[in-house]
């Protein structure tokens, strides 16, 4: 009888006081603007179902942020709750466009001794796996394997692949080479799919243990590329709608990128038909993963977030998608290069089709999941996170005031201008880091950021740059260089 009596003590106490740890599936989509996903924009040309219906099941958060307009900045800030201007991740790596002036030193990979949410959760007794786009350090001793990820299937150079010991009963599927010609981000997004519906398989058949599965989609960066089967319906839609292409209807100037460039266009209408099959290829593969954790049991029990690391790309390399009514996009620190869709699905704790318009940023996920798990929180990693756990629980309405901030001191692919902005409250102030000139907006009465407020409030300004002046000596920023003899702008 003990046995049996000790067992239901422990059953008794798991539900009294919650002590299963939830499970965790973290979807981080590329390139994904927060307006190409009808759940955050009915009108959008794109067709992303299963997202919505994700979004029906959770809260959908309307102001969220990543911490930089590009990609590795954003997963840095993910995996350390840091800004990555801490690190001198700040730019993709290994970015070294030069302009008028030389960009700011980039590290090209994510310290060993990093504290990453693999680490924490690993220690916390979770199972981990990692798969996909790594992007944080481009040479395999900084692969995701010695950041606290226990089953990898990640690009690094090539594909790596790694099991620790204890998971190699795990058989992840073996692919043939991918072909010239054929649609590459097609096939590794598929492929992808396969090894993360395997590890879930996997997790269900061995001892019970909560699991961390982070899932990074090579969706939906260039090379555009899609099969028929996803692009012909787009076709049709676009010409059903009178969408055709037409530049003098599909793009306007944007405004010069430096001090001597020339404008640049930006789309401003959704009907790139190429472009709109990845996304919906996308959208399908997260439809199979949410399929396959109803099926295995898992859903009552699992933390799902989806989010994206950038805005969508409207600027440059084919500028597929639009950002309106944001401006601008991926590689500006405009609203469009920053906002991001983000969905938190936790049946029994997040209160279905509800919405959030409390800004949060990137940096906060890691202190979110560790809450959210009942792992203790640590401060002295995710140094700029703060835990929106309550605003799941509907505890709160609003988060402790805070100021957010972005540096991006380099010339970006997408033609934006080295820069950093701070946001408090309703009002961005945007630093131009060439020649120091400011921009400020009420995103509040302008969310496009067309109606530069800088003259007609001197005292905002100067407020807001104390702020961020001072943000940058706690970081230790790094800024634009010399070339030429011509000296960049420095704060003083």
């Amino acid at each position: 009888m003990r046995p049996l009596f000790l067992l239901a003590l422990m059953l008794f106490c798991t539900t009294l006081f919650g002590t299963e740890k939830p499970n965790i599936v973290f979807i981080l989509a590329d390139d994904l603007g927060v307006n190409d996903v009808g759940a955050f924009n009915p009108t959008t040309f794109y067709e992303t179902p299963h997202l919505n219906q994700l979004a029906e099941e959770g809260m959908r958060f309307t102001t969220a942020y990543t911490a930089c307009n590009v990609c590795s900045p954003t997963r840095y800030s993910i995996m350390s709750g840091k800004y990555p201007v801490r690190s001198g991740i700040t730019d993709f790596l290994a970015g070294t466009r030069s302009e008028r002036f030389e960009p700011a030193k980039l590290e090209l990979f994510m310290p060993l001794e990093e504290k990453t949410l693999g680490n924490a959760f690993k220690e916390a007794g979770y199972r981990t796996a990692y798969l996909g786009k790594w992007h944080l350090g481009n040479v395999d001793q900084y692969g995701p394997q010695f950041h606290g990820f226990d089953v990898v299937s990640a690009e690094i150079r090539g594909e790596i692949r790694f099991l620790a010991p204890g998971y190699e009963s795990i058989v992840l599927p073996e692919y043939p080479p991918i072909q010239r010609g054929e649609p590459t981000i097609e096939i590794k997004t598929a492929r992808l799919t396969d090894d993360a519906l395997t590890v879930l398989d996997a997790f269900k058949s061995m001892e019970n243990k909560p699991f961390l599965l982070y899932l990074s989609y090579y969706q939906v960066h260039v090379p555009l590329g899609a099969s028929d089967n996803y692009v012909e319906p787009y076709r049709k839609k676009r010409a059903a709608l009178g969408l055709q292409n037409d530049p003098d209807k599909d793009f306007a100037d944007e405004e010069q990128v430096s001090l001597t460039d020339q404008p640049r266009k930006t789309r401003i209408r959704q009907n790139h038909v190429v472009y709109a099959g990845m996304v919906s290829q996308c959208d399908e593969c997260i439809g199979r993963i949410l399929d396959k954790l109803d099926e295995l049991g898992f859903n009552d029990n699992t933390i799902v977030v989806f989010v994206t690391d950038n805005g969508g790309l409207a600027t440059a390399e084919g500028s597929p998608t639009s950002n309106l009514p944001f401006r601008a996009g991926k590689g500006w620190n405009y609203e469009g290069g920053l906002r991001a869709p983000l969905i938190v699905r936790m049946p029994k704790l997040v209160k279905p089709n509800t919405v959030c318009d409390v800004p949060v940023i990137s940096t906060d996920f890691y202190p979110t999941l560790l809450d959210l798990a009942g792992i203790p929180l640590q401060p002295q990693q995710h140094l700029d996170g703060v835990s929106f756990a309550p605003l799941l629980r509907g505890e709160k309405q609003d988060l402790p005031q805070r100021n957010l901030f972005w540096h991006y001191p380099h010339y970006s692919n997408q033609g934006g201008f080295p820069s950093s902005a701070i946001r408090q409250g309703d009002y961005k102030l945007i630093q131009r880091l060439e020649d120091g000139r400011v921009h400020l907006y009420n995103l509040k009465n302008d969310v496009g950021e067309r109606n530069d407020l800088a003259d007609a409030m001197p005292e905002k300004v100067a407020e807001l740059q104390k702020l961020l002046f001072a943000w940058y000596k706690e970081t230790g920023a790094r800024f634009l260089e010399p070339k030429e003899g011509r000296m960049p702008w420095r704060p003083k």
